[in-house]
């Protein structure tokens, strides 16, 4: 069962001071993400930003050949949509989503009017937020790059569980190798042999595309210096969490009501775009 929807699961929105927060949460639209939906494709005009707060979408650059890759992944930490504030309003790879589940939706124009506001003392806490995490995503973009280099396939894998398990209130995945294999950016064998080191030291189990992370700590003596590298990059930059549930409920009543209407549009007519 779905879980009552905040925006304080995602972390951008619930860092956000309270004068900040009051500016953009009427906007703030509750979407489904079901898994495989493709959020946009490469020189897609971006028409909203997206703050995750139970989805995870992945980013993919696509060659000519039509081979693909994750670059990085964006779950409840962060925001998809980076290029619209960044200034080139399009992008050069695809969003799919990898784990589905529920985001916040913010109209661009709405978004570039909280980023561009001056005056006040806490004028550009926007601003500062998006770039700061901006930093945080173009290291993780950039150690990929170097993981997927020179990091062995079970090394990869590590990595790549334990940023996803992040993002995620529980241990289990729901995730395919030819999924993880075509995230990772190698052959799928490659990625059925490292699940099968993994599961044969007890760190996991694999079981009709879910894997459950029995011993994260084991996980994370076997994963490169990638992981940690993230990891601390988004801990150091990114806000501390506030509370701002009573302001979003104060101008969305009826969340409930709301939630059962977003769930209708799952198997329909889809917000997204």
């Amino acid at each position: 069962m779905d879980t009552l929807q905040s925006p304080n699961q995602n972390h951008l929105l619930a860092g956000l001071p309270t004068a900040e927060f009051e500016h953009i949460a009427p906007h703030l639209e509750l979407v489904a993400m079901p898994l495989g939906e493709t959020l946009y494709e490469s020189g897609s005009q971006l028409k909203y930003v997206y703050f995750p707060t139970t989805a995870i979408v992945s980013l993919h650059y696509m060659t000519e050949s039509g081979a693909s890759s994750e670059i990085a992944g964006v779950g409840n930490e962060g925001v998809l949509g980076i290029s619209l504030f960044m200034g080139g309003n399009t992008t050069t790879g695809r969003a799919i989503v990898s784990t589905g589940g529920y985001a916040y939706r913010l109209k661009a124009r709405v978004l570039m009017e909280e980023y561009n506001r001056v005056g006040g003392r806490r004028a550009g806490a926007m601003q500062h937020m998006l770039l700061r995490y901006t930093q945080a995503l173009i290291t993780q973009v950039s150690q990929t790059a170097v993981c997927n280099r020179h990091h062995t396939v079970e090394q990869q894998l590590c990595r790549w569980l334990l940023l996803t398990l992040d993002h995620m209130p529980s241990n289990e995945l729901t995730m395919t190798q030819e999924l993880i294999a075509s995230m990772i950016g190698v052959r799928r064998e490659g990625i059925t042999e490292a699940a099968g080191h993994l599961q044969q030291a007890g760190l996991i189990r694999y079981r009709r595309g879910h894997i459950t992370v029995l011993d994260r700590p084991g996980l994370e003596s076997r994963v490169c210096e990638c992981y940690a590298v993230v990891k601390n990059e988004f801990d150091r930059l990114l806000p501390r969490v506030q509370n701002h549930q009573a302001i979003y409920s104060a101008v969305h009543p009826n969340p409930s009501s709301r939630l059962r209407a977003v769930k209708a549009r799952k198997n329909g007519v889809h917000p997204i775009l």
